[in-house]
């Protein structure tokens, strides 16, 4: 498919074909969902943790005596029935992290690609630069092109004073392409792609093309 290339200031700048097997999927909503439960999992710090029996502070003391008291037996107070006691069965440090295939991840980010596609809210982007570094100048540009909610994805570095100023703007976040992920990419309105970060694309899935190509 072709896609018009723009500039930050609203001009043409020429086409770019987008490959039909990264941006023309059928994007389907169980695979995205799996991968962004797979991102928002990894991500999680699992640091939560609760004092059991043995890690509170109390005495060990037996409560009271065994038997006569006309009350249920107990030992000391670091049982979760007492007040100060540990809590049963809490939870403790580990990995909320859960098993994707390199494959499956692959077929995620193009699902996604698709989806921006399908509905239009893909724009590619001459160059990610800026000459000022000002973020008034810059969330001016963004106004001129209707950009409210973008992620802007670059080449293999960004330009810094680019991202520097675009950092300051609200619902506006900037990657480069070896940041690109489907849980950014659905979660903004917009996907801006530079051509450079098409081109690093059209690269990253060259196996896939050619697969395509053949079965044609």
């Amino acid at each position: 498919m072709k896609a018009t290339v723009t500039t930050l200031e609203a001009k043409k700048a020429g086409e770019v074909d987008l490959a039909d097997a990264i941006y023309g999927l059928e994007p389907r909503p169980d695979i995205l969902h799996r991968m962004v439960r797979w991102q928002q999992l990894k991500r999680m710090a699992g640091t939560h943790h609760a004092q059991d029996r043995s890690e509170v502070s109390v005495t060990g003391k037996k409560v009271y005596k065994q038997k006569g008291t006309g009350g249920a037996r107990h030992g000391d107070k670091s049982v979760p029935q007492w007040r100060g006691g540990g809590k049963a069965f809490g939870p403790k440090p580990r990995s909320h992290a859960i098993d994707l295939t390199k494959k499956v991840r692959a077929l995620a980010l193009r699902h996604a690609l698709s989806a921006k596609a399908k509905a239009g809210e893909i724009v590619v982007l001459d160059a990610a630069q800026s000459k000022d570094g000002k973020t008034g100048a810059l969330k001016k540009q963004f106004a001129e092109l209707g950009w409210k909610s973008a992620l802007i994805i670059d080449g293999a570095s960004l330009d810094d004073a680019f991202a520097r100023a675009a950092r300051n703007i609200p619902h506006i976040d900037v990657l480069p392409i070896a940041g690109i992920n489907v849980y950014d990419i659905l979660r903004r309105e917009k996907l801006v792609l530079t051509k450079a970060a098409v081109e690093a694309l059209d690269v990253r899935f060259a196996d896939v093309k050619a697969k395509a190509a053949e079965a044609k």
